[in-house]
């Protein structure tokens, strides 16, 4: 399960007890520092990191805004602050003016290592300032006005017991009618085992790729060994980015996808406790959109939209709208079987691109690309149009004049040739003219012209997605998307397989985690014997449910005609896990035995 969600579910108890003031507006904004490690003792820096991160956490609550662990390492970057080294106090209010904190929280520390039989001792002090007066919050004692620092000395081994809490005295502070008890914090604090939360922060802090995996891969071990139902969806996450970063998609894949596991979990928990699902938070978005990259540099477009287009409206990241209209463009280009399907993906990635461009007039990426998809499209007047605006804002682009000249060609248009001249002289290189001239006198297509896509950078991603997807209400739709799902299962079984499409793509719509949508989908491609789609659509529905015993059978069967019997047996062993007694997994097990004999 996600830390951070694990907090917020703890705490979310607490939070009923504001009743009528839970709806007042926030009167504060916070912002957490790491603590300042001063014991000298480098190998306890991790413990500073962590203050920065749990505290942060547990001060959500009513009347006081957040201004998270991760919104505040986007903010020292742009401010180009070192996230490596604390800043000075006059640095740290300017990074919290410019995060619109109206409180700063900071701190340091001692540890006294352990020695014979006394375990390690942590002295904490932490510092509440307001940021606007550049002073320290006073409280009034006996008629007096004070500051009072937040002192702990503890067990190290308790340091979630600590940040429990300082958040509680932190709050405390503020307004001394606190509806909970400094128990409750502590609670919500420590959720996470101790050790698993010290392997965690230790591999966020450790820059030796082999350290960092050696630290996560165990923060998720521990995790496992006090809660083998659940995931530490943290560690998880930052274990995908590193093997990313090593292009080991496969590990990526599996680590990314154990997040969005979590979150299916706690989806389905909510909605097994008919309760709203707090569990849309940003990890899964993160780790989605991550496995959708991966399939895109793979290849397989349909499996890259699956994932990816349900998040383009969370997101709403220019890059974002940009990547998934190419990526809709491209799997238009590769559909050879199916030219409705085709000019719907072509029409899906042109309705893309023109929102990312709604977004931001002056990219010239996202105009190219729109322009291309256009001139595809055969809407050679506003191709030109985009393209003319392209041109101008770069002299230079050998691409954009070449499809310009075509657009203009296919209008009649003057100034065709002068657009022909100009791509001609901008493309010698490697021959790209001769090449590109080459594939339009044979087929009058432009494929091996790309489109432009520009990964967003994970601090972008993180600085837009962070706490923005709201809780999910109660769906009031689902008799809706049942009755959409019986009228596409009638629509296959009746051989009506435009019908089922069209009503499939209106579930997605809605609900684009739908397993059987995918499933159906395999199916009615496995009928039109387009093995590839039907082995995308089945391995996204397993994706989305891992038990679907029919995609696994069905996967199982396409490797069997492939001839890839060790496959084939794998589908077949994991459909009887799902049901032993199966008659179409054991008659289809039976297959396998005799494969390759």
């Amino acid at each position: 399960m996600n830390f951070r969600k694990i907090l917020f579910t703890a705490i979310i108890t607490l939070l009923a007890a504001f009743g009528a003031s839970a709806q007042t507006k926030a009167t504060d904004v916070v912002m957490v520092l790491p603590f300042e490690n001063t014991s000298n003792k480098p190998e306890f820096n991790w413990v500073g990191e962590s203050f920065a991160m749990s505290i942060s956490e547990l001060l959500r609550v009513p009347t006081l805004d957040v201004v998270s662990n991760s919104e505040r390492k986007v903010l020292q970057q742009k401010l180009r602050i070192p996230l490596t080294s604390l800043p000075s106090l006059a640095t740290s209010l300017k990074l919290a003016r410019a995060g619109n904190a109206s409180l700063l929280i900071t701190g340091y520390y001692t540890i006294v290592p352990a020695q014979e039989d006394m375990a390690a001792i942590i002295n904490v002090t932490t510092k509440i300032i307001r940021v606007n007066e550049g002073r320290f919050l006073t409280e009034y004692l006996d008629g007096r006005q004070v500051t009072r620092d937040i002192t702990i000395n503890d067990a190290l081994g308790n340091l979630q017991t600590i940040q429990g809490q300082i958040a509680y005295q932190i709050l405390y502070q503020r307004d001394k009618a606190l509806p909970f008890s400094q128990n409750t914090l502590i609670e919500a604090a420590s959720k996470v085992p101790g050790r698993a939360f010290e392997a965690y922060i230790k591999g966020l802090l450790t820059s030796s790729p082999e350290l960092r995996e050696n630290f996560f891969r165990n923060a998720m071990r521990l995790y496992g060994e006090t809660q083998p139902d659940g995931t530490f969806a943290d560690a998880a996450l930052e274990l995908g980015h590193l093997y990313l970063g090593q292009k080991k998609y496969n590990e990526a894949v599996d680590s990314f996808e154990r997040v969005v596991s979590a979150h299916t979990q706690c989806r389905e928990k909510a909605r097994g406790d008919n309760r709203i699902a707090n569990c849309s938070d940003e990890s899964y978005a993160e780790a989605s959109f991550y496995i959708g990259v991966i399939r895109w540099e793979q290849g397989n477009y349909e499996q890259a939209l699956a994932v990816l287009q349900p998040l383009a409206d969370d997101l709403k990241l220019t890059s974002v709208y940009n990547m998934l209209g190419a990526i809709s463009v491209q799997a238009s280009r590769a559909e050879k079987k199916n030219p409705a399907r085709a000019a719907a993906l072509l029409a899906q990635g042109e309705a893309l691109l023109k929102k990312a461009l709604e977004s931001a007039p002056e990219d010239r990426t996202v105009r190219f690309n729109l322009a291309v998809t256009q001139f595809l499209n055969g809407n050679y007047v506003e191709a030109s149009s985009n393209l003319k605006q392209v041109v101008e804002a770069n002299k230079n682009d050998g691409d954009a004049y070449y499809v310009l000249a075509k657009a203009q060609t296919e209008l009649k248009q003057e100034g065709a040739l002068d657009s022909d001249a100009q791509a001609r002289r901008l493309l010698t290189f490697g021959n790209r003219y001769a090449n590109f001239e080459k594939e339009w006198l044979k087929s009058k297509t432009i494929g091996d012209l790309g489109l432009r896509v520009e990964q967003p950078q994970r601090k972008d991603f993180v600085s837009v997605v962070l706490s923005k997807r709201a809780a999910e209400p109660v769906r009031t739709a689902v008799n809706e998307t049942d009755n959409l799902l019986n009228k596409a299962r009638t629509a296959f079984k009746n051989g009506e397989d435009d019908e089922a499409m069209a009503t499939i793509r209106r579930i997605l719509a809605s609900e684009p985690m739908s397993a059987e949508s995918y499933l159906i989908l395999g199916k009615i491609h496995l009928r039109r014997a387009d093995r590839e789609q039907a082995l995308n659509a089945f391995k996204t529905a397993i994706f989305w449910d891992n038990r679907l015993i029919d995609a696994h059978i069905n996967l199982g069967k396409i490797y069997l005609e492939k001839s890839d019997c060790q496959q084939a047996r794998t589908y077949a062993a994991s459909a009887l896990e799902i049901d032993k007694e199966n008659a179409e997994a054991l008659g289809f097990q039976r297959q396998t035995e005799r494969c390759s004999k």
